[in-house]
């Protein structure tokens, strides 16, 4: 079965956040859109930049974003440079416009998002304003737009106080798990040991519960944002 809703491979575009939010969140997916002829992009939202973040690190992490982006075979990265936790004092007009331009540019029939109920306030910001990005009052707007799950921000939101990650679609990613997993681990400064959320033992784990929710070996977890069929 391919990964089409109704439509042929076209473009399909990922909102990060910060590096390395696509892979945990949708690693699987964009793999599998990518082995089925889709042109996969990354649009990274922030980067770190002095005094909170160091200079060399973000370098670091630019460069670990590219080995990834190369395993899970994205066509390309952009990088719109919005300062890292701090998009909640970012003018919300300015996060708009950087996040439509890549929306308008690409013209993506798959856009996937980050959860509106996740903890980190630069994920929630991102999740607003890639929906003003792709209002359908204009001539070109994503088909299908889908909140994935970043492990250590959707998992620690309030309960019943901020939106819960409640999935109703489910991405088969049996065939392009070690895909996510070897890409994962080329981010090598996000990598943490098991128990922590951000390991591949835990990335494995939670694969393995959202297939088995839908009598599946391996499966990323969406929830329906808007698809117009």
């Amino acid at each position: 079965m391919s990964f089409n809703f109704g439509m042929g491979a076209g473009h399909a575009l990922v909102i990060a956040p910060h590096p390395d939010d696509e892979v945990l969140g949708a690693g699987g997916t964009m793999a599998r859109l990518a082995a089925e002829g889709w042109e996969v992009h990354v649009c990274v939202v922030t980067s770190g930049a002095p005094p909170q973040f160091d200079a060399a690190q973000t370098q670091r992490v630019r460069a670990e974003a590219k080995r990834v982006h190369d395993r899970l075979g994205v066509t390309k990265c952009h990088w719109l440079g919005f300062p890292a936790a701090g998009l909640s004092e970012t003018p919300h007009a300015e996060l708009n416009a950087g996040i439509e331009g890549i929306v308008r540019s690409l013209a993506p029939e798959i856009l996937l998002i980050p959860h509106l109920g996740d903890m980190h306030l630069d994920h929630q910001a991102c999740f607003t304003s890639s929906l003003v990005a792709s209002r359908p009052h204009q001539d070109t707007f994503p088909r299908v737009i889908m909140a994935y799950e970043t492990l250590s921000e959707t998992n620690w939101n309030a309960p019943q106080l901020t939106p819960g990650f409640l999935p109703s679609i489910f991405v088969d990613i049996e065939e392009t798990l070690e895909a996510k997993l070897d890409a994962f681990a080329l981010y090598e400064s996000q990598v943490r040991r098991a128990p922590h959320e951000r390991s591949l033992k835990t990335l494995r784990a939670l694969a393995t519960v959202r297939g088995a929710t839908v009598h599946r070996n391996a499966c990323e977890a969406f929830v329906p944002v808007r698809i117009v069929l």
